[in-house]
């Protein structure tokens, strides 16, 4: 059977708003994945994966409550999976890569943000996004309880802690005492 006949379009229910929600919500997929992972093209992957999960098994129960929230953990967890799965992977490329001549600024800002984003994947997933959505998104409290469903203080005390969390991982990272 060949791939053109063995997907029917007409079988897929409750997906006609697919290519709408697809328009709507796509680049903050992106923007989310690409502030996890730091990396255009993981970027792109997590959105046709997100996308083509819907497309294959349609949309859950609780998507059309909020859209939006539904898609932006998606992406967080998406992400957070495969930072982790980077860490655990061994560079073995050609030593030719490493004699590249690199800025000293470039360096310490990948340094930096490899730091941060393996420290963001330590966290749990709720609380990757609060501080994705506050940090990369510039959203505020208020915005985000509202996403989340919980109330603004909670949110702010929750980022209070998480920066502090951060902070006490990246230092372990670099091996200094908290």
């Amino acid at each position: 059977m060949s791939t053109a006949t063995a997907f029917d379009v007409n079988n897929v229910s409750g997906l006609d708003g697919l290519e709408e929600v697809f328009r709507e919500h796509s680049r903050l997929i992106y923007r989310t994945a690409y502030g996890v992972t730091g990396s255009a093209e993981d970027a792109k992957d997590i959105v046709q994966t997100i996308f083509l999960r819907l497309l294959e098994r349609g949309f859950p129960t609780d998507f059309h409550k909020n859209p939006r929230a539904y898609l932006y953990r998606a992406a967080v967890n998406q992400a957070l999976d495969i930072v982790r799965k980077r860490r655990r992977r061994v560079f073995v490329g050609e030593e030719e890569c490493l004699t590249l001549p690199a800025s000293d600024t470039a360096i310490v800002d990948d340094e930096i943000h490899g730091r941060l984003y393996e420290a963001i994947a330590e966290l749990n997933p709720e609380s990757a996004q609060i501080v994705i959505l506050r940090h990369l998104h510039n959203q505020s409290d208020a915005q985000i309880a509202k996403m989340l469903g919980v109330s603004r203080a909670t949110i702010a005390v929750r980022l209070f802690r998480l920066r502090a969390r951060l902070k006490k991982i990246i230092r372990a990272s670099l091996g200094e005492e908290s």
